[in-house]
């Protein structure tokens, strides 16, 4: 567990690739089954939390693949090793003590307590904290126990997401096409507009008609100008409170769409595009700060600010200023 905490990769799966695997073929068909043998229990949920039973069934598929595979790593020993010398010592305390406190409550007996080697537990790996704050009884034996009760795993994942923010009614979001002279520096989740202002400026739905109405609407266009766009929601944000990467929310409400027959999503992604590692990121934040195109401390990491530097770059050599780091550009940028 020690060697996993501390082992940082090195090299970034590109978004394509983890949603070819997130938002399989298989994992579909499953969650279509899964759906139809809990759907009374999904649909019951769905109407006491607002949250749509596919959402809820796909945060399940990609947690555990529907119970598959959610661990089987002791939570006690896990933070306790964790605890003892890990990166992040004090977290792995506070959720080994939330972790005893479950047990002294009776919702679940220490050696049924099993999940990740990080202390994720469960169905839909919550971590013990979450556990005592969003855990709901479903089937109403008294116990909160998303190890073996659909009814628990699917009413704590709904109660998650609906005290995240979930706006019942609304969509996650919706692929959309952007106009040719849209302006990449817009495409960021900290810019928010009215779903109207974006059909403003020309964005449209990938499939046509007219866009969700949203009032806190952001563009997001993951691997750049030659990807897929996407108009995310507040309910896009809600996903983000349970995994805080663009990359999973998009895979949840992916997955959810094709569960419910909906369209998956229809433009390609630039496979042919190598990511870069993040020793070439720090190669690429380093070469910006030295040409004048100040991204702050290298650190690895493609956060805004390098985005808002390579998109000054790329403005200077007329390229697409998408902000999408490649390889090409960076030996571009070393030239």
């Amino acid at each position: 567990m020690i060697e996993l905490d501390r082992s940082q990769p090195e090299f970034v799966r590109p978004i394509w690739q983890y949603l070819d695997s997130a938002v399989s073929s298989a994992r579909i068909q499953q969650g279509r089954a899964k759906l139809a043998e809990h759907r009374d229990t999904a649909r019951r949920m769905e109407e006491r939390y607002g949250v749509p039973a596919e959402i809820i069934v796909a945060i399940w598929g990609i947690e555990s693949n529907y119970g598959g595979n959610f661990g089987d790593f002791s939570t006690l020993e896990a933070l306790a090793t964790l605890a003892f010398d890990g990166r992040r010592s004090d977290f792995a305390r506070g959720e080994l003590m939330a972790a005893l406190r479950i047990i002294e409550v009776g919702d679940i007996a220490p050696e049924r307590m099993v999940g990740s080697w990080a202390g994720a537990m469960g169905h839909t790996q919550f971590i013990p904290s979450s556990f005592e704050a969003y855990a709901v009884d479903g089937d109403g034996d008294g116990r909160r126990d998303i190890w073996g009760s659909i009814p628990d795993v699917m009413a704590s994942t709904a109660n998650y997401l609906a005290r995240a923010g979930w706006q019942q009614g609304e969509s996650w979001g919706v692929e959309v096409r952007l106009p040719d002279d849209f302006d990449y520096a817009q495409t960021e989740l900290s810019t928010r507009r009215d779903s109207r202002e974006w059909a403003a400026q020309g964005v449209r739905g990938a499939a046509g008609g007219s866009l969700p109405e949203f009032t806190q609407a952001s563009v997001i266009a993951p691997a750049g100008a030659d990807g897929p766009a996407f108009l995310v929601g507040p309910n896009f944000r809600a996903i983000l409170r349970y995994n805080n990467a663009t990359s999973y929310a998009l895979a949840v409400g992916s997955l959810a769409n094709e569960i419910a027959g909906r369209d998956g999503i229809r433009a390609s992604w630039p496979r042919d595009e190598q990511p870069l590692t993040r020793s070439q990121v720090r190669e690429m934040q380093q070469a910006l700060n030295a040409r004048g195109f100040d991204v702050g401390t290298p650190d690895g990491i493609m956060g805004p600010n390098t985005r808002r530097g390579l998109r000054s770059y790329q403005r200077s050599i007329g390229v697409t200023p998408d902000g999408f780091a490649t390889a090409s550009l960076l030996q571009r940028l070393k030239r």
